[in-house]
C-alpha cells in the first residue's frame, strides 16, 4: 500500500493549519471582494485555456478512451467556456452569509437572532473531474469557506494547472492559503480524513467505492454526495411518446453523470412497448441492455443482438456511468416501489404515468433526494434548480439533501443581545 513519509505528513498538516487560519481571514472579506476574486478567476480560465488544456491532455494521454472516467476527465474549449460562465453566475448570486434566519425578543427582553455563517474549512474528495476543482472553489469561497481539495491521480496535471489559477485570483487579497490542493497520491487521503482539528466537513464526490471508503474511514463529519443508482418506472398508464423521450434523455444525454438512468422498470401490461421505447437507444446511441427474462424475450426480435444480454443479479443496483442500462418488468406499482427501495442510492427516481393517483403514491413513497413525475432525471443539477453551480448532490438526510448550492454550505449561530440580564 502506498504511504507518505513523516516529512510529507508534517508538510501537509502545516498547510492545513494555514488553511484554518485563512478561513478566519475570510470572515473579514466583503461580498464584493469575494465576487471580484471569482470573476477574476473566470477571466483567467479563458485567458489561460491553452495551459489548462495542455495539462488536461497529459492526463487524458494516460487513460483509455473507453474508460467511463474519460468523459469526466475531458476538458475542451467549450467546457472551459461553460465553467467560466458558471463561475460568473456564482459570483453574482446573493451572498448566503449574515442572513437573519430567525429573530425574536424573549420575555426577559433578550434579543435572539439566528444568523447564517460559513461552515469553516470544507474538504472535497473527488475523482477524475477537474471541473469540480473550479466549481467547489467558487462555491466554498462565495459562502465564506476555505477549501481543501483532494483530487485523484487521473486529473493530477489538470488540477495543478487549475490550482495555480485559483492562487493567482486569491493573491489579489493575499489569501492564497484559503484553497489548498492536496497531493494526488491516494495515501494523502488518509491525512485529510483524519484532520478533524483543521477541517470542519468533508464532501466526497465520486463513485460508490470512494463514498463508502470516506464514510467508513473519516473522523471528520461527512456529507455523502454523488453516487446515483437511478430508476425510471414506466407505468401501465404512461404515454408512449413521452416516455420514450424521457427515457432516452435520462440515459443518453450524458452517461457519465450521477443523474443518468441506470435501470428502467416497466409495467408488465406495457411490455410490448419496450421495442419502441428503446429503439432510439439501440439505433442511435448503441446502448447495451441487461434485461430480465421477460424483457429479454420481448426484445430478442428487435434489439441488436450484440447489445442485448440477460441480466444478472449484479446488473441491478449498479451505477453504470456508461452507455449501459438494466431493465426489469414489474407486475404493479408496489413491485416497482419495492425494487427502488432495495436498490436505490436515494439520489434521483422518476415515474412516467398519466394516472394521477399512481403518480401521487410514487412521489409520496419513494425515498430519494429528488423524485420526478413525467420528466427526465437529468434535471438533478444545481444550475437547473436555480442554485448556480453545485458542490454535489447530497443523498443523505442530515444538514442538506439534493443539489447543494450556496445555502447548503453554511451553518448558523445564535446571537443574543442583552442589557445586563442574568439568569436566576
Amino acid at each position: 500500500m502506498q504511504t507518505l513519509d513523516i516529512i510529507s505528513k508534517k508538510s501537509i498538516k502545516k498547510q492545513l493549519e494555514r488553511v484554518k487560519s485563512a478561513s478566519r481571514k475570510l470572515l473579514q472579506l466583503q461580498d464584493a471582494e469575494i465576487t471580484d476574486i471569482i470573476t477574476y478567476l473566470a477571466a483567467l480560465i479563458i485567458r489561460e485555456q491553452e495551459t489548462i488544456l495542455a495539462a488536461n491532455q497529459k492526463d487524458l494521454d494516460q487513460m483509455a478512451v473507453s474508460d467511463p472516467l474519460y468523459d469526466r476527465l475531458l476538458l475542451d474549449a467549450k467546457r472551459l467556456e461553460n465553467i467560466a460562465a458558471d463561475l460568473r453566475k456564482v459570483a453574482q448570486l446573493p451572498s448566503p452569509l449574515h442572513q437573519v434566519l430567525e429573530e425574536r425578543t424573549l420575555p426577559n427582553d433578550l434579543q435572539l437572532s439566528k444568523i447564517s455563517v460559513p461552515l469553516g474549512v470544507i474538504g472535497i474528495v473527488y475523482e477524475a473531474r477537474p471541473n469540480v476543482t473550479f466549481d467547489v472553489f467558487a462555491l466554498t469561497l462565495k459562502s465564506g469557506n476555505a477549501s481543501v481539495l483532494k483530487g485523484s491521480r487521473h486529473a493530477h496535471y489538470s488540477n495543478l494547472a487549475i490550482i495555480e489559477l485559483i492562487h493567482k485570483a486569491l493573491a489579489k487579497y493575499n489569501l492564497q492559503d484559503a484553497c489548498y490542493l492536496m497531493p494526488s497520491e491516494r495515501a494523502a487521503l488518509a491525512v485529510v480524513l483524519s484532520a478533524d482539528q483543521y477541517i470542519d466537513i468533508i464532501i466526497p464526490r465520486g463513485g460508490q467505492g470512494l463514498i463508502q471508503f470516506v464514510r467508513e474511514q473519516a473522523s471528520v463529519p461527512v456529507i455523502e454526495t454523488g453516487a446515483g443508482i437511478v430508476h425510471t418506472y414506466f407505468d401501465k398508464s404512461a404515454d408512449l411518446n413521452q416516455g420514450k423521450a424521457i427515457i432516452e434523455n435520462a440515459k443518453a444525454r450524458r452517461v457519465s453523470v450521477c443523474n443518468a438512468l441506470d435501470t428502467l422498470l416497466i409495467h408488465k401490461d406495457r411490455i410490448t412497448d419496450l421495442n419502441e421505447l428503446l429503439s432510439g437507444l439501440d439505433q442511435k446511441h448503441h446502448c447495451e441492455v441487461f434485461a430480465d427474462e421477460r424483457a429479454y424475450q420481448q426484445l430478442q426480435s428487435t434489439y441488436s443482438k450484440e447489445r442485448l444480454q440477460l441480466a444478472r443479479a449484479a446488473d441491478f443496483g449498479t451505477e453504470f456511468l456508461s452507455m449501459k442500462m438494466s431493465i426489469k418488468v414489474v407486475d404493479d406499482l408496489e413491485m416497482a416501489l419495492d425494487h427502488i427501495a432495495q436498490y436505490s442510492s436515494q439520489h434521483s427516481e422518476a415515474i412516467v404515468a398519466e394516472d394521477t393517483d399512481t403518480v401521487d403514491i410514487f412521489l409520496k413513497n419513494v425515498d430519494a433526494a429528488v423524485v420526478y413525475a413525467n420528466t427526465s432525471t437529468a434535471f438533478t443539477d444545481g444550475a437547473q434548480f436555480g442554485l448556480g453551480a453545485e458542490i454535489g448532490i447530497s443523498t443523505q438526510k442530515l444538514h442538506a439533501r439534493g443539489p447543494m448550492g450556496l445555502r447548503a454550505l453554511t451553518s448558523y449561530k445564535w446571537v443574543v443581545r442583552g442589557s445586563g440580564q442574568v439568569r436566576k
